[in-house]
């Protein structure tokens, strides 16, 4: 049993087919019918089904399936630790974070990371909406922090990372702020909703908490947004960790609008679970994963 023909069951499993395998694998399908037959030979276990047109596992191949995925994940862990034993220093690292979490509770692990590696280059890019994800599926970064949402969860190593509360906002002297009473879509479609647009191409763009049929006004970062919204020109969703001080003062308070509850949004610190890890790369990866979820109020956050 080698380590290869586990990652054509894999594939075989994941795409459905015999052909879908291959090409995944950059391999004949003849080629990959061979290694699965002697996989098959070799453990004497009927793993899939070939009665239908997609092949399926049997019940022994669901178990043996389950296991061999556990084997796989470790040997890539081990495969990633002798790499980082013997890589060099990387040139450059890029790391991306969703707009939306404070960046300050990274400094302290990319100023370590600059302090014990002088001659890497960090790039860290704040990205909004599909941004983060974009430039991970496209291999443009190598860690990102953000959610879930449309990430393949197969193709990546993803752990939960923090948390970000965001809530609808204005300025108490805006109409729509005048009472605390629940306002409906149809009230609030004539007052102006501030948004921010996505620094994804179309194919991974996001939209969330969009008021239908209502006025909008485009912002490309937050701190533009919230300036709009102090001068009573508009509404708008804020992560409430870069309004605390604003939300203490009441110079800005909560809307309670239909359709728009407040957003508790989980993010996670992901990287491609089949792409080489530096050095550099790797040791970012590890003081995140020790960088408590709890580290700033998540009630701020």
């Amino acid at each position: 049993m080698t380590y290869e023909q586990l990652v054509v069951l894999n594939a075989i499993v994941t795409e459905g087919t015999f052909r879908g395998a291959a090409d995944k694998l950059n391999k004949s399908q003849s080629a990959v019918s061979h290694m699965l037959k002697k996989l098959e030979s070799e453990i004497d276990i009927v793993l899939l089904s070939r009665e239908e047109y997609r092949p399926y596992l049997t019940d022994r191949g669901e178990v043996f399936y389950r296991h061999a995925m556990r084997v796989m994940h470790q040997m890539r862990q081990l495969n990633s630790v002798a790499k980082s034993l013997s890589a060099q220093q990387e040139a450059e690292v890029f790391f991306v974070v969703a707009a939306t979490y404070p960046v300050k509770q990274l400094l302290n692990v990319i100023g370590s990371i600059a302090t014990d590696y002088p001659t890497t280059h960090i790039r860290l890019s704040s990205e909004s909406m599909g941004g983060p994800v974009e430039k991970l599926l496209k291999d443009e970064a190598d860690i990102i922090i953000a959610t879930m949402d449309g990430v393949p969860a197969d193709q990546v190593e993803a752990i939960p990372f923090g948390k970000v509360t965001i809530i609808p906002v204005a300025h108490p002297e805006f109409e729509a702020a005048q009472t605390t009473q629940l306002k409906t879509i149809q009230e609030m479609q004539g007052y102006t909703q501030i948004i921010m647009s996505g620094t994804s191409s179309s194919a991974f763009e996001q939209s969330r908490d969009l008021l239908p049929g209502g006025l909008r006004w485009t912002v490309s970062d937050f701190e533009t947004k919230k300036e709009i919204l102090l001068a009573r020109m508009g509404w708008g969703g804020i992560p409430t960790h870069m309004i605390k001080d604003e939300l203490e003062s009441g110079k800005l308070v909560p809307l309670n609008i239909e359709g728009y509850p407040t957003r508790h949004s989980k993010l996670f610190q992901i990287r491609n679970r089949n792409k080489e890890i530096g050095i550099v790369g790797q040791a970012i990866w590890d003081k995140l994963k020790l960088l408590s979820a709890d580290t700033y109020d998540q009630r701020s956050t």
